[in-house]
């Protein structure tokens, strides 16, 4: 007999380093003559697309289409270091950094255009890749020709900053403080389907709402809340480390199974947008937090649908036959 139920699992989770550990991060922004702009960080990007988000803080700090940006990142010969990816930090932390040394180099490039353009460097602003000033629209220049006139006339095109994320340790007496700069939220529902004959657990449905502040690219979102899904999946009912005495037991990965991509279940996102005025643009980090609630939610829905509480994952359909089995005994 095939019984379905609903499970909710919520979290909240610190990003960034915390408890007082180093966590920084440092860019350059370095505009050519023809305008176009490299980023220099050394944000290693794994997959979960750090590349792009800084290239699109580095675009809108300046002003410019984000065609107009690239990145050379996670180069030790060249880039300045950004400490690891890791901890749902890079958005945050490195995103600072670059939006930092974007406004350090436009700083210059404004003091010049208010100079050619014979305004108050106070009226001039960089939108669409276009510097106008505020008080007289018939006085605008060409990003790229004020990119130009910068290298022309030896003046600074590069930018620098650095980012210091790392917070104050909780109090030794009380463990009491913020011990992270900020915290994002998320809550998952999970459908599931258990097979009684067979113990064989299927997700259904997996809808997730997760707070990411000010969603710099939605779509990197909505695949970084998939992923977690998928990953927390598995931890839920597959991946199964079998330990005896300090040794793993799995002879290969082909006994250490991981969720593929027929097993991802129907995953509905919703992107919850409460921003963090310290982060870029009002972005926080996500990265690691949709993993978390998957798990909780599908063991609460199992329980839902047959009435046992599986108590250690992953979720085996032996441990769901052996639980029917005291159920049907007592």
């Amino acid at each position: 007999m095939k019984k379905r139920g609903r499970g909710i699992g919520s979290y909240l989770y610190g990003v960034g380093y915390g408890f007082n550990r180093p966590d920084h991060s440092a860019a350059y922004v370095e505009v050519a003559d023809d305008g176009t702009v490299t980023v220099l960080s050394g944000a290693c990007d794994l997959g979960q697309g750090s590349d792009t988000v800084l290239c699109q803080i580095a675009a809108e700090e300046l002003g410019i289409s984000y065609k107009d940006v690239r990145i050379i990142s996670g180069d030790t010969a060249v880039t300045p270091d950004a400490l690891a990816s890791t901890a749902s930090r890079q958005t945050y932390v490195s995103g600072n950094a670059v939006k930092r040394a974007a406004a350090d180099v436009k700083e210059h490039f404004l003091d010049l255009a208010a100079e050619i353009l014979r305004c108050e460097r106070a009226d001039m602003v960089i939108m669409n890749g276009v510097v106008n000033c505020k008080t007289d629209e018939s006085k605008t220049l060409k990003f790229s020709d004020l990119a130009r006139q910068m290298h022309q006339r030896g003046k600074q095109s590069i930018g620098f900053a650095f980012y210091d994320n790392t917070t104050a340790d909780v109090d030794p007496d009380t463990n009491q403080g913020d011990a992270y700069s900020h915290y994002i939220y998320g809550t998952q529902v999970a459908d599931v389907e258990v097979d009684t004959d067979t113990g064989e657990v299927t997700v259904l449905r997996i809808g997730a709402a997760h707070d990411c502040g000010k969603a710099i690219n939605p779509k990197n979102v909505e695949q970084q809340i998939e992923g977690g899904v998928v990953q927390g999946m598995g931890y839920a009912i597959m991946e199964e480390m079998i330990l005896k005495e300090g040794k793993t037991l799995n002879p290969s990965f082909s006994k250490f199974l991981i969720p593929t991509f027929q097993d991802a279940p129907e995953i509905v996102t919703y992107i919850v947008e409460d921003r963090d005025p310290r982060g870029p643009f009002g972005a926080k980090g996500l990265g690691e937090g949709p993993i978390i609630p998957t798990a909780p939610a599908i063991v609460n829905a199992v329980y839902d649908a047959i009435g046992v509480r599986i108590t250690s994952l992953p979720i085996t359909p032996e441990k769901i036959l052996a639980e029917l089995k005291k159920q049907t005994i007592s």
